[in-house]
């Protein structure tokens, strides 16, 4: 399973003018080529009329998948600059599509290169990029006498308290980063005088908006 990454929250819109061309840069998150081609074809239909529909997107644990289309901008000067900024901001499983209607002024390869480079910039930050820390679903499962003070210091430290499950005995499910695994056990062992059952049952992301 893959560790802690950075990727967008969702869609994300922002529109810049640069010598008097419209770029409107569209950012939203894609787990897979498939939903990153789904997203940039959504993009082209809504503006069939732009002069260009350039793309990229990073998808995979390895950043396995990079593609970059400059969409009849000169080579490197569209497409290769948008992905290039989510190198920089260390962004996975993201697609950003950058349309743009031509204003009459010609902004040569470094003024192009500059315009795309900010559009998707300005575009991540409206989608907002978020940190996706793997944490350990743990579970505490201790008789009902312990309940009020064990539900109580959970829900008084940092970890998230996510369910409690009542049945022969009752079962608490905590969110603890995988680091701190070992820390929160010992927590719970000492909490409750050791009457404490405690394992890993699943394995999820957590998000927390940077």
């Amino acid at each position: 399973m893959r560790k802690d990454y950075k990727t967008v929250k969702g869609f994300g819109e922002r529109e810049i003018v640069l010598s008097k061309s419209r770029f409107i840069a569209y950012v939203n998150r894609a787990e897979s080529e498939e939903e990153a081609i789904e997203f940039i074809n959504s993009i082209k239909k809504k503006h069939p009329n732009a002069t260009h529909n350039c793309s990229c997107y990073m998808v995979g644990e390895h950043d396995q998948i990079q593609k970059a289309n400059d969409d009849g901008e000169p080579s490197g000067t569209a497409g290769v600059p948008m992905l290039e900024v989510l190198k920089k901001q260390g962004l996975k499983d993201t697609v950003v599509v950058v349309t743009r209607y031509f204003g009459g002024i010609k902004l040569g390869g470094g003024g192009l290169i500059r315009a795309y480079g900010k559009a998707t910039t300005e575009g991540i930050e409206s989608a907002q990029v978020v940190e996706r820390k793997l944490h350990h679903v743990m579970k505490i499962s201790i008789d009902y006498t312990w309940l009020g003070k064990v539900e109580n210091e959970i829900r008084n430290s940092h970890y998230n308290l996510s369910d409690i499950q009542y049945a022969d005995s009752v079962h608490l499910l905590v969110d603890v980063l995988q680091k701190d695994e070992q820390t929160f056990t010992n927590w719970i062992i000492e909490i409750t005088n050791g009457q404490s059952s405690i394992k890993c049952v699943d394995k999820k992301f957590v998000e927390f908006t940077i």
